[in-house]
Parts: structure tokens; sequence; C-alpha cells
């Protein structure tokens, strides 16, 4: 391995300890909402949360990060603490005011928002006025959580990613330590409860901003009050925003339209679909953002000191990374999915046909679990690079070919072809990112790349087989009543064997991307 494989591989277990924390307290939010909540209320919430959500990826996680980091990094390098302060100072100073306008003016018209997201939740009484209650409640969530995106990015930028990752576990705290005392109090007085997880959201997105201003004081970072468009560092991060802000807006439309054809569907899809996703989403925020926090400011570096190899090697090591951890991840989803969400969700109101609901989207949406975390390692080598126009372009195809398949699916499939639709798509936009990205900085070695993902999935196939086996197997033997505690031990164990069985067969089949995060691990465990 290459010393910034290495690097990037410390980085990203740093990053991934943060961020299990954080993605634990997400699911234990994630489970009271599905427990306590009726799936009427539920879908109202996470419809109310998706608009300003939508707004957070345009402008915060997304194109606004990939274009931030690689500017201020390269101030860093070229031009001192002092003028990559004064930049860092003008970024918060817009994002703050743009965005607090952009929050007003959701308030006012959040009425005509609800109405085009889920037009049907007007069908069921009182759930469209809920609706557009708690999107007014959560819409100043957006200025904080994009504050605490750039804050992320600076502190990265310095090599600095515990803190930043586990900030976003004080945006589930927050949510959670709110939004249950609430629900008791709003309960007893005979207003709606899911109010309560709304205000959470708030406290939760105000957390994970404040918490980082200590580590940006201990770096030096000196705030000065200015909106200006004139500096030069922003005139160039909106620039490189520009085209990524229309390919995000893309992904916009594409996320409107699913959610949508979600509402269509009568009640419980759009609530089964967001806690498919979100289980999905965990082993991409566990390793995949993990991994992508981690390469972008290498990458950045070997971009400003155009070490053309170094930046070929280390963008090719990042995808194997992703390859050995997500693929496996993916088959264990797909054949533990019932297990796992009746474990964590099937309590209270969540019974087992939501269990069945959310287990077949689950197991449709981990087909492009491995795509998903490639693309947002692929996607910040271009702007690094400052080719931001064409994922924006291949943003565009991939968006209107979702769109296309989720139409043709919906009706043979129902809310299950929006999972499937969205994985094929996931598929082609890492397929198209890693052909064109090649044709800007040199060959990634694909043919390489793609037989170490080959062995991968065969000893994946292996680990599926054997883990799905065994959990029959030990869950059968049982004829008492099944409890909680007892389906934990099988579920355990059954991820126990099927890691066993991955890294038994990676190492027969020689995966050298198994043996270095092994050995990772060894040296962590030896410190």
């Amino acid at each position: 391995m290459s010393q910034d494989s290495i690097q990037i591989a410390k980085s990203a277990s740093v990053i991934s300890i943060a961020t299990m924390v954080s993605r634990i307290f997400g699911l234990i939010r994630e489970q009271l909402i599905a427990v306590l909540f009726s799936r009427t209320a539920t879908d109202a919430f996470y419809v109310a949360f998706r608009i300003p959500n939508l707004l957070r990826d345009l402008f915060a996680e997304g194109a606004m990060s990939a274009a931030f980091i690689p500017t201020f990094t390269e101030y860093l390098k070229k031009r001192g603490y002092k003028e990559a302060w004064n930049l860092a100072s003008a970024v918060f100073s817009l994002l703050a005011v743009v965005l607090s306008a952009i929050s007003i003016l959701g308030i006012l018209f959040s009425n005509w928002l609800v109405a085009r997201f889920a037009a049907n939740f007007q069908l069921v009484p009182g759930k469209y006025e809920l609706t557009v209650l708690l999107t007014q409640i959560m819409f100043p969530f957006l200025p904080m959580i994009a504050l605490a995106a750039v804050a992320m990015g600076i502190l990265n930028s310095q090599g600095s990613f515990f803190l930043p990752a586990l900030s976003s576990a004080l945006f589930n705290v927050g949510s959670i330590t709110v939004g249950v005392t609430l629900y008791f109090w709003l309960t007893h007085t005979g207003s709606e409860p899911i109010v309560g997880m709304a205000i959470g959201t708030l406290v939760g997105g105000c957390l994970q901003f404040l918490v980082q201003v200590p580590p940006l004081l201990k770096k030096g970072f000196v705030y000065t009050p200015r909106v200006s468009l004139a500096h030069p560092g922003v005139r160039r991060i909106l620039l490189l925003m520009g085209p990524g802000t229309l390919g995000l807006a893309s992904t916009q439309i594409n996320i409107f339209v699913n959610t949508w054809l979600a509402t269509t569907q009568g009640e419980g899809p759009v609530s089964w679909l967001n806690y498919a996703f979100r289980l999905m989403q965990f082993p991409i925020g566990l390793f995949g953002v993990a991994i992508a926090s981690a390469t972008l400011p290498t990458v950045s570096a070997r971009v400003v000191s155009q070490e053309n190899l170094e930046l070929r090697k280390t963008l090719s090591s990042a995808l194997r990374m992703v390859f050995v951890i997500n693929v496996p991840a993916s088959v264990g989803l797909m054949v533990l999915s019932h297990p796992i969400i009746a474990l964590i969700y099937q309590h209270g109101r969540f019974k087992e046909t939501d269990t069945v609901s959310t287990s077949n989207a689950l197991i449709l949406y981990s087909v492009g679990l491995f795509a998903y975390s490639a693309v947002k390692v692929l996607v910040p080598a271009f702007y690094a690079l400052g080719h931001s126009k064409l994922p924006v372009t291949i943003s565009f195809v991939v968006v209107g070919l979702n769109i296309g398949m989720n139409l043709a699916l919906i009706g043979p499939m129902g809310y299950r072809g929006l999972a499937l639709g969205t994985s094929f798509a996931a598929i082609s936009n890492f397929a198209l990112l890693f052909i064109w990205l090649q044709k800007y900085c040199g060959s990634l070695d694909a043919a390489g790349m793609f037989q170490t993902l080959a062995k991968i999935a065969l000893a994946s196939a292996v680990m599926g087989a054997g883990c799905y086996r065994f959990h029959l197997w030990l869950f059968e033997f049982r004829s008492a009543e099944v409890t909680v505690a007892w389906r934990a031990f099988v579920l355990t164990a059954s991820i126990t064997i099927g890691v066993a069985i991955f890294v038994l067969a990676g190492r027969l089949l020689r995966i050298p991307e198994l043996d270095a995060a092994l050995r990772i691990v060894r040296r962590k465990l030896k410190a």
C-alpha cells in the first residue's frame, strides 16, 4: 500500500468510529419514530423533513462542500492561514444570510411546497395540514446544518476528522432527547406528539454546528463578519458550485418524483422506503462517506502538487476499499433484511406487515449500495481536478434514467419499484463517472480493480449463503417464544459467522485490500 492509502485508511477508520456512534443514535431515533407514532404521522414527518433536507443536500453537504474543501486547501497551502480564515469567514457569512432568507421563504410558502410533494395526503383527514406544520417548524434547520458542513470542511482540511464526524451524533442526541421529552408532554396536553420530533430536529441541527466551534477556535480560526461576492475564493467556490448545484438540482427533481410517487401508494410506503433507505445508508455513512471524507483532502493536495501518478493510486485504492467493505455489506443486508428490521423496528406501532414491506425495499436498495459509496469518492475528485461540469451532465442523464425506470416499475412492483430503480440509477452513475474520470486523470487500473471486485463479489456470495443458512438453523433451534434478546443473539451470531466466512474466503481468493485492512486493525489494537 502507498503512504496515501495507509493514511486514508487510518483517517477513514477514525471517521468510521465517530460515524458509527452517530449512526447508532440515528437508528435509535428512527426506531423511536417508528414505534411511537402512526404511519400517518411518520409519513407526514418524513415528507416535511425531506423538503428542507433537499436544500441541505443542495447547499451544504453536496456541491458546496465539494467546492469549498479544494479551494480552502489551496488557500492554506499557497496563501497561509490568514487568507484561509478570511475565505472561511466570507463563506460562513454568505451561507448564513442566503439560507436564512430561503428558510423564511420556505416557512411562508410551506403550504405550496407540500402541495407539490404530497397532494395525495389531502385524502387522509389532517395528514396534509400536519405535513405543512412540520415543514414550517423544520425549515430553520437548513442554515444551521449548512454552517456545520463548512466547519466540518475546515477541520477535515487540517486533518481533524473525529469530532466533525461525531458532531452528527449530537444532531441525533438532540433530536431524541427533545423529541421524546416533548412526546410525553404533547400527548398529555392532547396535541400532536410528532411535533416534538420536529422541534428536536432544530435543536439537533444547532448542536451539530456548535460542537465544532471550540475545535475551530483551537485551530486559530478568527471569524470576520463580511458578506462579499467579490472575494476571489468565494467566486471560485460559486463557479465550482454552479454546475454541481445544477447536477444536485437534477437529483432533487428525482427525489421529488420519487416522493410524489410514494405518496400515491397509500398509507405506509413513504415510511417504509425511508426506513429501508436509512438502513442502507448505514454502511454508506459508516464506510463510504468515511473513505470519501478521508480521500478528498489527499486528492486535493495531490492536484495542487500536480502529482498525477499518486493521485491515480489514491483514487484506485479508495475505490477498492469501498468495494471490499460495501459489497459484503450489501449482501449481508439482503440475506438478513427481515431479521434486522424486525429487531430494530418491530415494536409498538410497527407491525409484522411493516417489517415485510420495509424488508422488500431494503433488499432492492442494497443492490446499489456499493455504487452509492463509490460515487461519493468519484464526484469530489472531479471538483478537485476543476472539472465540475461533467458530473452534472451525467447526473441529468442518470436522473432521467431513474425517473423513467421508476415510472415503468411502480405499476408492476408498487413502491418496491422505486427502490430497484434507484439502485439501477446509482450503478449507472458510478459506471459513467468512473469511465469519464479516467479521461482527466489517466488510468485507474480498471482491469485490476474489477478483477478485485469479482473476487469480492464471489467471497460475498459465499458469505451470504453461509450466513443465511446459519441464521435459519440457529433461529429454528429455539422452540419457545421468540424474544427480543434471542433475536439479537441470533442476528449477532449470524453476522459474526458471516464476517468470518468473508475473511476466510477473501484470504483464499487473495484480496489484497482485505489483508491491508486487517493489518491496520491489528496496529490499532496494539496501539
